[in-house]
């Protein structure tokens, strides 16, 4: 629906820094360039640090996310890059398995925006990643920053819920732990 307008949850803000990987595949520079420009604007506008990490194609973002997620201390990644459709079955087996392979990562755990376009044009794809237009970059960027505020607001000490070792059992009057045993 061309002029649809559409509603962007509000930038969350954070106590602690954020720290975040751009992981690009910078196929076609310029697109790459736009979305990057993008990224880096939403990270920084939420007060965030970024390092800017280029891999040679979309099926190689994931890997080198899984890679820094396991290996190093960002708190979250940017997925970046522009499959545009050609005359071969390729296009769907990057759009599919780096898409795939991106939503795998998130339920482990680790905060991704995905920003990988997928378009039958390369027109289609500058008016994606456009800074001042679509700004999907940003829009990636602005995921992951939500996904590691959720992530935050639910992390923390854990209790209340299941068996207590032996060692917090509380002692009764007795002197035995409530089970009869000393």
């Amino acid at each position: 629906m061309a002029g649809a307008s559409h509603y962007a949850l509000p930038r969350p803000s954070f106590d602690k820094p954020v720290r975040l990987a751009i992981v690009v595949a910078p196929y076609y520079r310029d697109i790459a360039d736009n979305l990057i420009a993008g990224a880096k604007a939403e990270i920084e506008a939420a007060g965030g640090t970024h390092e800017v990490i280029e891999v040679p194609g979309a099926l190689e973002v994931p890997t080198a996310i899984r890679i820094a997620y396991r290996q190093s201390n960002f708190d979250g990644f940017v997925a970046l890059g522009c499959v545009i459709r050609g005359e071969t079955t390729h296009y769907d087996t990057v759009c599919n398995d780096s898409s795939r392979a991106i939503q795998l990562l998130g339920l482990e755990g680790a905060c991704i925006g995905n920003g990988i376009l997928t378009v039958e044009s390369y027109d289609q794809a500058a008016v994606r990643a456009d800074p001042q237009g679509q700004n999907k970059g940003g829009g990636a960027a602005a995921a992951a920053l939500h996904l590691i505020a959720l992530t935050r607001r639910f992390s923390g000490p854990k209790g209340g819920i299941g068996f207590k070792p032996r060692a917090e059992r509380i002692e009764v009057a007795d002197g035995t732990d409530g089970t009869g045993t000393a």
